[in-house]
Order: C-alpha cells, then sequence, then structure tokens
C-alpha cells in the first residue's frame, strides 16, 4: 500500500491576504520537524499557517488548526505547548518516546499515544504517534520510522462534510489509518508463515527456519501490546462525553474498535499457528529421532548373535565336544543365520527396519 508519502504542502491551496492569521509566503514544511500546519474552516482548507499564528484561530466556530510534527525538539515542543496550553506532562510524553498506548484528559484536552506498524523488509518496524486533541486543533507527534499521515489529510480535505466535524474527526480519521496499516503486516507475516507450513509437511525445517518462528512470535507479541491498548483508547470516545466530541462519531469510533479487535484475533490467531508449527516441527524431529533409534537397536539385537556365538567359540576351551562333530561349523553357521533371520522378519513385522 502506498502510505509511505511524506506530508507536504504543495497541494495546498496558497493562502491570500486575506485570510486573517494565514501568512502566505511562509512554508512551514521547511522548517525542521513540522511536516505540516494548515488550517479548516467548516471544513475546507484556508491555507497553512506559522504555528506562532495558530492562537489566532483558537475559539474560532467551525475552525480547526492541524499540525502535524516529526521527532521535534523540545523547542519546537515547547512553542507548541505555549500555543494550545498543552500540559506539561503530556508534553514529556510527547518528548520521550516509546510509552504505552493511552488517553489522558487534560481539562478540556485529550492526549492520545498509539503505536504504528509497517513492513521493513522481513521485519516490522514500529513508531509512535501522540495526539494532542483540543477545542479547535489538533497536533499529531511522531517518532520512529511511521508512516506519514498525508494521506490521512487528503481524505480529510477531500470531503469537507466529515472534516467540518472537528478535531475529533480528524482523530478518528489518524486511528482508523493507524489500525488499517496493522492489516498488511499481518499479511505479510500470514503468507509466511503458511510458506512455512507447507515447507514443514515436505521437509523437516533447519534451525535458521526455527529462529525465524521464534522471531515471528516474538515480533507478533509486540505488535499485540501495541494493538490491545487501543480497544480501551476506541472504546472510551464511544462511551464518554470527551471534549469536543460529536454524539456522531460515537459510531465511527465504534468502527475502530472493531477493526482493533479483529486485528488482535488475527494475532492471537497467527501466535497460535506459529506455535502449532514450531511444536509439530519438534515433535517430527524426535519422531525421526525415534525411528532412527529403532533402527539401531534393531541391527544392534541381530548383530547381537553372531557376536555372542563367536564370543562363546572365541574361549578357547579343550573340552568342547561340538568341535569334534564333522559339520559343527555348518550347524553353528545355520544356526547363526536362522536366528539372524528370524528376527529380522518380526522387527520388519514390528516396522523397526
Amino acid at each position: 500500500m502506498a502510505f509511505r508519502e511524506m506530508e507536504n504542502d504543495q497541494d495546498a491551496p496558497a493562502a491570500t491576504d486575506s485570510e486573517p492569521g494565514v501568512s502566505s509566503p511562509a512554508k512551514p514544511c521547511s522548517r525542521p520537524g513540522v511536516i505540516a500546519a494548515a488550517v479548516y474552516d467548516h471544513g475546507r482548507r484556508i491555507g497553512d499557517i506559522e504555528i506562532k499564528d495558530a492562537h489566532t484561530w483558537r475559539g474560532r466556530d467551525k475552525a480547526v488548526v492541524w499540525i502535524g510534527l516529526h521527532e521535534p525538539d523540545k523547542a519546537l515542543l515547547r512553542e507548541v505547548q505555549v500555543e494550545f496550553g498543552l500540559h506539561d506532562l503530556a508534553i514529556e510524553d510527547a518528548n520521550h518516546a516509546h510509552q504505552r498506548p493511552k488517553l489522558e484528559i487534560y481539562g478540556d484536552s485529550i492526549f492520545v499515544v498509539a503505536r504504528t506498524a509497517h513492513m521493513a523488509g522481513a521485519e516490522i518496524v514500529f513508531g509512535e504517534t501522540h495526539l494532542f486533541v483540543g477545542r479547535g486543533y489538533v497536533v499529531s507527534v511522531r517518532h520512529g520510522p511511521s508512516t506519514s499521515y498525508n494521506l490521512v489529510r487528503q481524505r480529510c480535505e477531500a470531503s469537507p462534510a466529515s472534516l467540518a466535524l472537528g478535531e475529533n474527526y480528524i482523530l478518528y480519521s489518524i486511528l482508523d489509518f493507524i489500525v488499517d496499516n496493522y492489516m498488511p503486516v499481518l499479511e505479510a507475516i500470514h503468507a509466511e508463515v503458511e510458506d512455512l507450513e507447507e515447507r514443514l509437511l515436505r521437509e523437516r525445517l533447519d534451525k535458521k527456519d526455527i529462529e525465524r518462528l521464534y522471531m515471528l512470535r516474538r515480533s507478533l507479541l509486540r505488535l499485540r501490546n501495541a494493538v490491545v491498548p487501543l480497544v480501551d483508547v476506541c472504546r472510551r470516545h464511544e462511551h464518554l462525553d470527551l471534549p469536543g466530541m460529536d454524539a456522531s462519531l460515537h459510531a465511527m469510533f465504534r468502527d475502530v474498535t472493531d477493526h482493533v479487535r479483529r486485528v488482535q484475533e488475527d494475532i492471537d490467531t497467527l501466535r497460535e499457528v506459529l506455535a502449532f508449527t514450531f511444536e509439530a516441527s519438534l515433535m517430527i524431529g524426535q519422531s525421526e529421532q525415534t525411528e532412527i533409534s529403532r533402527k539401531l537397536a534393531s541391527w544392534a539385537a541381530i548383530l547381537a548373535v553372531p557376536t555372542a556365538v563367536a564370543g562363546i567359540y572365541g574361549m578357547n576351551f579343550e573340552e568342547m565336544p561340538e568341535l569334534k562333530l564333522p559339520y559343527a561349523y555348518f550347524i553353528v553357521l545355520f544356526f547363526i543365520f536362522f536366528v539372524c533371520g528370524t528376527l529380522y522378519r518380526l522387527f520388519r513385522r514390528a516396522k523397526w527396519l
């Protein structure tokens, strides 16, 4: 899926001097850490703005400032905090990645943490997104190699009627995008798991395959730890009257919750399949070892007969009556071959040979 485009302002309509608070010559994307900063009025894009001008739009009816940041420094976060009056604890969390997915309420604003995931080659790469949502603004802070939200912005701008629902619709769109991006990861892992299962049926898995099974299970566990907390985040949007929440958005967040739960079920299923594949590989290996042990034991029992007879005759006693018989040598050989043949037939009948 082509979700790797970086956010930019090239497709945005140029701001006019008649729009208050919008500085047309400014290009926020040229500033390090700022991917996009735009203002929307009644669902329609007005233009790009500087972060320092964001406060001029706060509180206006049906106006929303949407700012996208990627790994901002402390100074940039501090500037955003001053513009929107963000809580110190939320800013501290946004400055330090590796937070657990969660939703926290600070006065009339909410702070959401979500983990992103996408495939980089054969490995799952995790990122992190922090979302500040309040009356008239949305600030997204991305950490790590997470997928850009340019496509989310384009989809929202293509539907002004939906975007007019406000900042919580933007929050819904971003969360829905994050959850949808889990599916290509699961599809890639599912294809690899099926390949390992087919190989297991055709031939024994080698050490490298066993190590890959373990790595996939560990990656799925990390993905599960990123997905499961989102169930609670979305569920709280369904039932709580969060700041600025429109009742019509409850059904949308309920849909995201269903998607998250489906992803969780798929992860659990894949982990069970990997566990079964791993156990089946061990069982096949043990079965092969048991079969080899049976063959070795069977041949050892057969060879024990001539060994025992030869050992008796190798004791060099002077008085051994059978030595004086004219056909004693042939009789002993016949006895050895008869006993060995009988044992061979018995082991073959028992499928040990």
